[in-house]
């Protein structure tokens, strides 16, 4: 294309220059024997270098030709390329159904986009030559997305340091079956938290004994991971006892390390601040709805809103906040719509002076229940909302915050004020259940930061436990000792079992009289030496080492696995078990939906999916969200697309 803007001229039998048709600027393109091409000159037209091209718009479609010879000789040119405008690229239809592939899997838009009217009018206004995939093979490309992401996360896997953690959460779907979604929790080469969807199977049964353990031995076969699982986090509600104990004893079958069942978490972080702030909500519903009802009169109505203002700056409350109607469907909106109306508690409590047509009064003694009630729904609140960060935390994070939320419980649910202790008593006993079932994990994950160590622990235990704090101590000590003694057993190298071991003693059996070996082989001397020295000498373990260490200076950033990842020589099995358990997660819920209301449900859209199609989509948007953007359609001689067409 570039001969409709340039014409060469022969300077000299060994020079060839290109002059631009617009601006007559010379540009190299033969030097003797060297051939300039035609890069440069396309750039001079398409990125706009050409002063006179940028002040004139080429309307007419660029119809390539082939330059006259120079000097008998024709130029060999690149393949012709037919655009409108001065830029012109060569039209990929393999490409772009790639990317067609790609943009319904990212944005969820359903597969039926390719057969609505709209979108085939305005793909062929866009470009006539794009031949628009039907369902069906709009369907094998994403598989093939899908089955390649999939080879890439499997070799990433295959380079992790450590091991793997599982969770397991349950979504409902208007049918009578569920899916559940196994998402691992993991620590990378570089020592970052990762996060990736492996699994999403449909549980005909969910509330059979055995659909769980079945999922998660179907995951671990799959992706080839039997040896690398550490722990597994569900939610309690979505498994009964029994199912509970098939996990539990799954375990220890797949994998030694786990100390006997103690690291499945059977309550999900995100699950239990939402049930106590639901559970708070509750109590005082009466209260609530009078308090939403007064916001709704004032929201709805611009009238109502601007006497509400006028007689707030009457009474000259000081509150800077909005008022907000909540949705129902967040947790937290509650929250926020009644610290913003308890702030504003005179002006809606003097408004039906103010405004004859507000009849809705809450009482002072109403008002005070809210603001006790906000001061717990903040504690719930701060302590989710550490999950929605764009990094998930790791394990230590959560210790500081669960132990202070249950002796902060304890106290409450004994305090004189009645309705204190009316409101908190049922959410210890809720609480005290997830501490039991986690405190040894988060106690752990918090010695292994470098800051706190088993200080923490002693300090917070003692506030708890009181007197009995020794014993509970001792307990994270030994779960500590024992769990590093199993990555211990683990570095060491496996024996060696010899086939006929008589025959190998009676080789090394060299009679006395031989003058060279006694009896012992002549180490009995050896053995008293090592003896006396290690005597002298006590070895510490790593553990006992890190221990014994001062802790360091609390900072607000500190990374507490890119601490490890320096130190790894230091402590070479040490940090391979604090990289694992710092990647526990104590979360079944993604970030977006930390403040749920409700339970978890598949839209009616993608269960009635195959299962395959549903899982590609799902797993797909979840990997490709880590994916380079700059990543291209695989060329078809490419291993990853016969990969793909292999498996396909």
């Amino acid at each position: 294309m570039v001969w409709d803007h340039f014409t060469i001229e022969t300077i000299n039998p060994d020079c060839v220059r290109a002059f631009c048709n617009q601006c007559k600027k010379s540009f190299a393109y033969i030097s003797g024997a060297k051939l300039a091409g035609t890069s440069h000159l396309k750039r001079h037209i398409s990125l706009g270098i050409c002063p006179v091209g940028r002040s004139k718009q080429v309307k007419d479609q660029m119809i390539p030709h082939v330059p006259p010879p120079v000097n008998g000789t024709n130029i060999p040119r690149k393949r012709c390329r037919a655009s409108n405008g001065v830029t012109s690229s060569y039209f990929d239809g393999d490409s772009c159904s790639y990317d067609l592939a790609k943009m319904i899997i990212q944005h969820d838009y359903p597969l039926g986009l390719v057969e609505q009217s709209g979108f085939v009018d305005f793909t062929k206004s866009l470009q006539p030559q794009f031949n628009i995939p039907s369902v069906s093979l709009l369907e094998e490309q994403i598989m093939g997305i899908y089955l390649r992401e999939k080879q890439r996360l499997m070799d990433f896997l295959s380079g992790i340091p450590g091991r793997l953690n599982l969770t397991l959460d349950l979504r409902t779907s208007n049918q009578s079956f569920a899916y559940v979604l196994l998402t691992g929790h993991f620590t990378d080469h570089d020592w970052k938290l990762q996060r990736r969807i492996f699994n999403v199977t449909v549980a005909q049964f969910p509330d059979s004994e055995t659909a769980f353990t079945r999922a998660i031995a179907a995951c671990l076969g799959d992706w080839g991971i039997e040896d690398k699982l550490f722990t597994i986090t569900l939610d309690l509600s979505h498994a009964t006892q029994s199912a509970r104990e098939n996990i539990r004893n799954l375990l220890p079958v797949k994998n030694s390390i786990i100390l006997k069942g103690q690291l499945l978490i059977n309550s999900c972080y995100a699950c239990m601040m939402r049930s106590l702030a639901q559970d708070s909500i509750c109590s005082v519903r009466q209260t609530i709805q009078k308090v939403r009802q007064s916001v709704k009169y004032v929201k709805t109505s611009d009238a109502n809103e601007e006497r509400f203002n006028k007689l707030k700056q009457q009474l000259q409350v000081p509150s800077t906040k909005s008022l907000t109607l909540d949705d129902l469907t967040q947790w937290n909106t509650t929250y926020q719509m009644l610290v913003a109306a308890s702030e504003m508690k005179e002006v809606f409590y003097c408004l039906d002076t103010y405004d004859p047509d507000y009849k809705l009064t809450v009482t002072m003694d109403e008002w005070g229940q809210v603001e006790t009630l906000c001061s717990y729904l903040k504690i719930f609140y701060e302590a989710a909302n550490i999950l929605t960060s764009p990094v998930y935390p790791t394990t230590n994070s959560f210790f500081d915050v669960v132990w202070k939320i249950y002796f902060e419980l304890l106290h409450a649910a004994v305090s004189q004020d009645f309705f204190v202790s009316m409101l908190t008593r049922p959410l210890l006993d809720k609480f005290t259940k997830f501490w039991e079932d986690c405190n040894l994990v988060l106690a752990i994950a918090v010695v292994m930061d470098p800051r706190f160590k088993m200080k923490f622990v002693e300090f917070s235990f003692s506030r708890i436990y009181g007197d009995d704090a020794e014993v509970w101590v001792k307990i994270v000590d030994q779960g500590l000792h024992d769990l590093y003694l199993d990555y211990v057993m683990l570095s060491l190298p496996a024996p060696i079992i010899e086939a006929d071991n008589e025959d190998l003693v009676k080789t090394e059996e060299v009679s006395p009289e031989d003058g060279i070996l006694s009896d012992d082989g002549g180490f009995s001397d050896f053995d008293v030496d090592i003896s006396d020295i290690m005597g002298e000498t006590h070895v510490k373990s790593e553990i006992d080492q890190y221990l014994e260490e001062s802790v360091l200076p609390r900072v607000q950033d500190f990374d507490v696995l890119g601490w490890w990842r320096v130190n790894r020589l230091r402590y070479p099995t040490l940090s391979k078990l604090a990289s694992d358990v710092l990647s526990i997660p104590l979360s079944t819920i993604p970030p977006e939906s930390v403040f749920d209301s409700g339970e978890r449900k598949m839209d009616s859209y993608l269960s009635s999916l195959r299962p395959k199609t549903l899982q590609a989509l799902m797993c797909a948007k979840d990997w490709l969200q880590h994916t380079t953007s700059n990543e291209v359609f695989p060329s078809e001689t490419s291993p990853e697309l016969a990969f793909v067409k292999t498996e396909l």
